[in-house]
């Protein structure tokens, strides 16, 4: 309900800032099928698509699709001819006005000041296609798997692109030790090769050319600016082992740690609940994209499994630092992905806090973190980041490893 409120006093402010009127009677709403959008970053545009579904603001989804994914917005306000989809696991929303076959506006994150205008983006109605294909014959094929080198100001990061090209269809993502970008869809024409995604969180942009059949360059556009990437093929490119990353201190076995349900009432690792049992603990925010994906997995595979004695707690460290914030949004999340298992709210955002609100690790490098516990409270082992569904091959990989652990620590 708090996030609610919230967001309707958001659209109030918003509304009269614009001149908008009353409620909508008889205006125009987004079209019925799909629609093209741009995000217009400085000398940059990122494309993005969606699809309506519905013929009005209370009986309407949203779907922001990227590859396979089809992201559903819900609880769409319209207030004269300004419409307000809120992306709420994000707490963003998407404020735009029709125009007949267009539809323009801001995609703003409400965490962020007041001053911060968004970013601005237009729409037009019955375009699918994300970037127009020329038809022009690829010169490369961009399939398989990369080592790239994502080069900043002060520090180069190595990272693993994974890319799939069917004739000029190009779908992919970028992995790197913290968690991967999820999926990426674009084309290739010629030598050059154009990549975006959009499902909530961030936009982001991907334009590249082939040096030559085994050789990239690119850049990775947001709307933080612009990072140079430089890849490689390489069939066998892979990250660091992640079970390496993240540590417990020197001479600790074992976490504890009470933090609040969404009820406020405290949660120890110590208590019947968790006794004898295998126990899997993941810290992660309700904000983050690949904690996201870790919880699509989570969800029914607890449901599946809880019998055989393993439990699964949440550590959410959100943007908000108030209980009762915590709660709106992380029940929202509970609900979207069918929770039964314990989230417990921990903090707020950063790996900082993180780090302080579990001081047996030597630090949190990511969320999500994932911990595994014996059914003697001690750490088996503790995986850093996660490989969503975009990723494929190591998605796979962590799926059987993670069986696997799990197999192991019940039958100790």
């Amino acid at each position: 309900m708090q996030t609610r409120l919230t967001l309707k006093f958001y659209i109030l402010f918003i509304s009269l800032f614009w001149g908008a009127g009353a409620i909508a009677q008889n205006r125009p709403f987004l079209k019925e099928g799909f629609w093209r959008g741009v995000f217009h970053l400085q000398e940059n545009e990122v494309p993005f698509v969606f699809e309506v579904k519905g013929t009005n603001a209370s009986n309407a989804t949203v779907f922001l699709i990227n590859g396979k994914e089809r992201a559903a917005l819900n609880h769409i306000v319209q207030k004269n001819d300004s419409v307000f989809i809120p992306v709420e696991l994000y707490d963003a929303v998407i404020i735009g006005k029709v125009e007949g076959n267009k539809f323009n506006g801001v995609f703003r994150k409400l965490s962020l000041s007041k001053s911060n205008g968004g970013l601005a983006f237009t729409a037009d109605y019955g375009r699918k296609a994300r970037f127009e294909n020329k038809n022009i014959a690829p010169k490369a094929s961009l399939s398989g798997t990369w080592d790239l080198k994502m080069i900043y100001p002060d520090n180069t990061e190595e990272v693993v692109g994974l890319f799939d090209q069917k004739t000029n269809n190009l779908t992919g993502t970028i992995l790197t030790t913290t968690g991967d970008y999820r999926y990426f869809e674009g084309t290739v024409q010629g030598a050059d090769f154009y990549l975006s995604a959009f499902s909530g969180s961030n936009p982001y942009l991907i334009k590249g050319k082939f040096v030559n059949q085994n050789e990239i360059e690119a850049e990775f556009i947001t709307s933080r600016g612009k990072i140079s990437i430089k890849g490689v093929r390489n069939a066998k490119a892979a990250l660091p082992d992640p079970y390496s990353l993240t540590k417990l201190k020197d001479g600790v076995s074992s976490i504890d740690f009470t933090f609040p349900d969404l009820n406020g009432n405290p949660v120890s690792l110590k208590d019947p609940k968790y006794k004898d049992k295998v126990v899997v603990i993941s810290i992660m925010g309700s904000w983050c994209p690949n904690c996201n994906d870790e919880i699509s997995f989570l969800a029914p595979w607890y449901k599946k499994n809880k019998e055989r004695g393993v439990e699964i707690i949440g550590l959410a460290f959100e943007r908000k630092k108030d209980l009762a914030s915590a709660k709106a949004t992380l029940s929202l999340l509970k609900k979207k992905y069918g929770v039964d298992y314990d989230i417990l709210f921990a903090g707020q955002a950063g790996t900082d806090a993180a780090s302080k609100a579990l001081p047996a690790l030597k630090a949190v490098f990511s969320f999500p973190t994932t911990i595994f516990i014996d059914k003697k409270g001690k750490v088996s082992r503790i995986h850093t980041g996660y490989n969503g569904p975009a990723t494929g091959k190591f998605y796979d990989e962590f799926l059987e490893e993670f069986n696997q652990e799990i197999d192991n620590l019940l039958k100790q």
